[in-house]
């Protein structure tokens, strides 16, 4: 569901095979129980994504005017797209966002994995890269 592939399935290629979507900011309206749970605290806290988001879309954010290929949890037709890993930690604000994208694409036929990390925070394999939780993210992703 990352815009990239929305784009690319839209006009008609180049078609990708895969989607690597490693806690991924899908929706601009910033409105889940983890965005809030997260409001002033960890490696990115709904503070920062609301100053990522407002940068990006500025005053349409929040709006009918933001294009699905800005904030792609809005896109209401996902056949057609290439299967998805996903994988987000269980303490971070993009949580709840990136298990709704893998249920709206199971119910649209589109193969997706998701991986939720008990514990991790954002980007943790990168800031904790031999962590066991880190090591184990990693290899999931490889395989």
């Amino acid at each position: 569901m990352a815009a990239v592939t929305l784009l690319a399935r839209d006009r008609q290629g180049p078609k990708a095979m895969a989607q690597l979507l490693m806690s991924p900011m899908l929706d601009d309206r910033d409105d889940t129980v983890s965005s809030r749970q997260y409001s002033g605290t960890g490696s990115w806290s709904r503070d920062s994504n609301d100053t990522g988001w407002n940068a990006l879309l500025g005053e349409r954010r929040k709006s009918d005017a933001v294009s699905v290929y800005a904030s792609s949890a809005q896109a209401a037709d996902l056949p057609g797209l290439p299967p998805a890993f996903i994988d987000v930690g269980s303490a971070e604000v993009f949580r709840d966002e990136d298990v709704a994208c893998a249920s709206r694409l199971w119910a649209f036929g589109v193969q997706a994995e998701l991986h939720v990390w008990a514990g991790g925070f954002h980007i943790f394999d990168g800031a904790a890269p031999t962590a066991a939780l880190s090591i184990a993210a990693l290899k999931a992703r490889s395989a």
